[in-house]
């Protein structure tokens, strides 16, 4: 839909900052649009394509399933909130308190929606650079070399492009957008740290997935809440090598647990260096309800016979 098959136009078009943000909101607009008017048709058509199997939205039993009647029929006000990278951090203030959120909530360096006056003389590296309503999207420095013209150029065109729209991601809809500057994560090796990402159904962790390589999401361990080791995702060359149970693991998923209490389903990312807890993000719409489970991973069978999650979420 909407796709532009002519090799010239679709680079005449990205090359042109204006003309792109046209077209990717109509686009975006557009598919949102026609989905809601059509009873979902194209999302239920690539929901069969990916998963093979027909969505079932009146009486969803799958993982799955329920990620997508959350998508089109949960409307909690705390969605676009939590779903945003800069406000959420008033949310962790607000559920775990002042003095806990200050430990974990990793160093903001500057927000705005002008790009074109970010202090880039007076930030000092690493830190990331990202958009606050979307997922997926950012651009890490590490050191003074960079074309502050390019990443400019990168963060309005962020500013101007809808998301969640073609994958009907209501939480994301309504954020004000804006450019968001943290500290970049870095472990005593200089690599970007282990991220745990904690999923919680009705207030209660029941299993963690570690993604050992955060940047390309590969090589991803599932565990229990008792750190068993459930299956493992191979997504490239793996790596071998024992994943201990990180320091202060505990009060990681008291902290996961807490955050998740407003919410039947959410998963939430956090970070640990040598027993520092940080907080990463809240994840409403993993994969945005279209998560392939392959033999090595966790199948929705898995999680529907554990009934992690009502039967009515």
């Amino acid at each position: 839909m909407f796709k532009i098959n002519n090799k010239k136009i679709k680079k005449f078009i990205n090359n042109n900052d204006l003309l792109y943000a046209i077209c990717i909101n109509i686009k975006g607009y557009g598919f949102y649009f026609l989905n809601n008017i059509t009873n979902y048709y194209f999302d239920k058509n690539k929901f069969y394509r990916r998963l093979g199997y027909r969505l079932d939205l009146k009486e969803p039993k799958t993982y799955n399933e329920k990620i997508f009647w959350k998508k089109i029929y949960d409307r909690n006000p705390l969605l676009p909130i939590t779903a945003d990278k800069f406000l959420v951090r008033n949310y962790v203030k607000e559920i775990l308190g002042e003095e806990i959120a200050q430990k974990i909530l990793i160093s903001l360096l500057h927000v705005t929606s002008k790009p074109l006056t970010i202090p880039f003389n007076t930030i000092t590296p690493p830190y990331i650079i990202k958009p606050n309503h979307a997922s997926g999207r950012y651009i890490i420095i590490k050191d003074n070399h960079f074309c502050e013209n390019e990443i400019i150029r990168t963060c309005i065109r962020w500013l101007r492009t809808p998301y969640g729209l073609w994958n009907m991601e209501w939480a994301y809809k309504s954020v004000p957008r804006k450019i968001v500057i943290e500290r970049l994560l870095l472990d005593k090796d200089g690599i970007i740290p282990i991220d745990y990402k904690f999923h919680i159904f009705n207030k209660k962790c029941e299993f963690i997935g570690v993604t050992l390589d955060r940047i390309n999401n590969r090589n991803i361990r599932f565990f229990d809440r008792e750190w068993n080791e459930i299956t493992r995702s191979n997504k490239g060359n793996f790596i071998e090598r024992k994943v201990p149970k990180p320091l202060n693991f505990e009060t990681m998923l008291k902290y996961a647990e807490t955050l998740s209490a407003n919410f039947d389903y959410v998963r939430v990312d956090l970070y640990n260096i040598d027993g520092k807890i940080y907080f990463g993000e809240l994840t409403h719409y993993p994969a945005s309800g279209f998560k392939k489970f392959i033999e090595a991973d966790l199948s929705e069978n898995w999680i529907v016979r554990h009934r992690y999650w009502e039967e009515n979420a």
